[in-house]
């Protein structure tokens, strides 16, 4: 154990990450989800139903005088997970206890995170609004609660397998692409057929595409079962573009072999390089929104996820998937990307050059 550090390392870093993750960031019941609100007259009654809504702990409106064409782009971003109208006649109708009316959309991508902040919304409205009314007003008669209209935007029904299906390419890609590029090539410095390679006149840069390319063959075949059994098994709506999904899907692949590629320049055996991939691939699978709710992590945890190409891609597929998202809209995981798949190039080719040495 003492000549195998990593091993060593391995035995206790992954039990350690586990507890911490386990114990600080993993929130099943998230809270503080992005909101927008849409009110053209806000009066009293407005100032206080929004109110009451933050005061619940689940909403935290960070576009508190949204236009319609601006939420709508803000909710098809993931920006936000609610967005709430109010009418312009909504306090009139309070006052004279006229069937008021209350629009909250909800982004319901992932049924699990809207479903707290959901459930709160009769009892919340109602006596927000009868204290107001008490406040400002010298009569005991009830206030009659607005009427709550909920649209789950994108799957109304709420259906697991619309948010879980389409994660699960991600998921699978990223374990096998990693461990069957860094296995493999790890495999060929055991043999001694990698010493043979660098003895040949070829570049770093073109002993990486030689090794890397062939992966992503099996990448595509992997991507081609997993979207005809989502479509003909679990029947996922698929609104978007299928360009842009398979460029999306190419970008993370190439990002994905690369990155075993980095590990097989670092692990010297198998099993090491096993380990190494099985280190990425916890933190990836638990901070980039697959398995829990990513809105309901703590501040840190959402910036170490936003460090991993899975959170990236999922926003990119479940966009692209369920909601008929364009490239416009989701430019910055594309970008974000293409940024990983560079940079770990660059790392993969220095290290290289200094395992020559």
């Amino acid at each position: 154990m003492r000549r195998d550090r990593l091993t060593f390392a391995m035995m206790l870093g992954i039990p350690l990450l586990q507890l911490m993750l386990f114990g600080f960031a993993i929130n099943t019941d998230p809270k503080e989800l992005p909101a927008a609100l849409v009110a053209p007259t806000q009066d009293r009654f407005t100032r206080a139903m929004v109110s009451a809504l933050e005061l619940t702990g689940y909403y935290r409106f960070i576009a508190p005088s949204a236009t319609a064409a601006e939420a709508e782009k803000m909710i098809a971003r993931g920006d936000v997970a609610f967005v709430v109208t109010v009418p312009s006649d909504f306090g009139r109708r309070i006052e004279r206890n006229d069937n008021a009316k209350l629009l909250i959309e909800a982004d319901a991508t992932d049924p699990s995170v809207a479903s707290g902040a959901i459930s709160t919304l009769g009892t919340v409205a109602a006596s927000a609004l009868s204290r107001e009314a008490g406040l400002d007003a010298a009569s005991s008669e009830a206030v009659v609660g607005p009427e709550i209209i909920v649209h789950r935007r994108y799957n109304p029904e709420g259906i697991t397998q619309y948010n879980i299906v389409p994660g699960l390419l991600g998921v699978i890609l990223q374990l096998t692409m990693v461990m069957m590029t860094a296995m493999a090539l790890t495999r060929e410095i055991e043999r001694g057929t990698m010493e043979n390679l660098l003895s040949m006149p070829a570049t770093p840069l073109e002993i990486m595409l030689g090794k890397v390319v062939p992966y992503l063959v099996v990448g595509a075949v992997q991507v081609a079962v997993v979207l005809a059994a989502s479509k003909l098994i679990f029947g996922i709506p698929f609104v978007g573009s299928l360009p842009l999904l398979l460029g999306g899907v190419f970008v993370f692949v190439f990002a994905l072999v690369i990155l075993g590629y980095l590990i097989s320049t670092v692990a010297r055996t198998q099993m090491q390089a096993m380990q190494l991939t099985f280190f990425f691939f916890l933190p990836s699978l638990l901070l980039s929104g697959f398995m829990f709710p990513y809105r309901g992590m703590p501040g840190w945890a959402q910036a170490l996820g936003e460090m991993l190409p899975l959170t990236h891609f999922l926003r990119l597929i479940r966009s692209v998937m369920l909601k008929g998202a364009d490239l416009q809209t989701v430019v910055w995981s594309f970008g974000a990307l293409i940024s990983f798949a560079v940079g770990l190039a660059t790392l993969s080719l220095l290290r290289f050059r200094r395992t020559l040495d």
